[in-house]
């Protein structure tokens, strides 16, 4: 039995390894995981052994939260470092000259009518590593910035939402 699990975990491991997932990005998404990276690394990582070093002099580990904190806040931190490493290995920058002007692609900023709070609103339409949307950075695979990608000034999309469909007129497409 464990022989078969064994050959299963290897046969789906094998598949995801061919399998990688690209991470479409903007130059300014790659140079801001980069600068995450290497301060997990060398700012964050000392701290972590710091606090892990004080936790232990208390003593006693079962009822040391000190120790359990710390060792939460390192795994937590040594898992996004593998992240944010496999995101930078397999990202696929977003050449800004070859960005159409005239169409939404990844890259634009797109100031589009949003029809259901009629009103004005402007997105950058980003990969999905560097998507920020309480700062209108919105993923190219979001529902909007899916259904933006490839319309000009003037086009109106229909996308469904979590709660519905919205409208949107795109009004206008640049690039800083």
């Amino acid at each position: 039995m464990f022989n078969k699990i064994l050959n299963i975990v290897k046969f789906e491991g094998e598949k995801d390894m061919s399998q990688t997932k690209k991470f479409i990005m903007t130059y300014e998404g790659v140079k801001k995981l980069e600068e995450e990276l290497e301060y997990l690394k060398t700012v964050k990582r000392k701290e972590i052994t710091e606090k892990i070093k004080v936790a232990l002099g208390y003593g006693d580990l079962s009822e040391n939260s000190e120790y359990d904190e710390a060792k939460n806040d390192q795994a937590f931190t040594e898992g996004r470092i593998i992240q944010l490493e496999n995101m930078l290995k397999n990202a696929v920058v977003v050449d800004e000259s070859e960005i159409p002007k005239d169409k939404v692609s990844v890259g634009s900023i797109v100031k589009v009518m949003d029809y259901d709070f009629d009103e004005e609103v402007e997105y950058s339409i980003v990969g999905s590593a560097e998507a920020d949307p309480m700062n209108f950075k919105i993923s190219n695979e979001s529902p909007v910035g899916s259904a933006l990608l490839g319309k000009k000034v003037g086009d109106v999309v229909e996308v469904a939402v979590p709660n519905g469909v919205s409208k949107f007129e795109v009004l206008e497409i640049r690039r800083d």
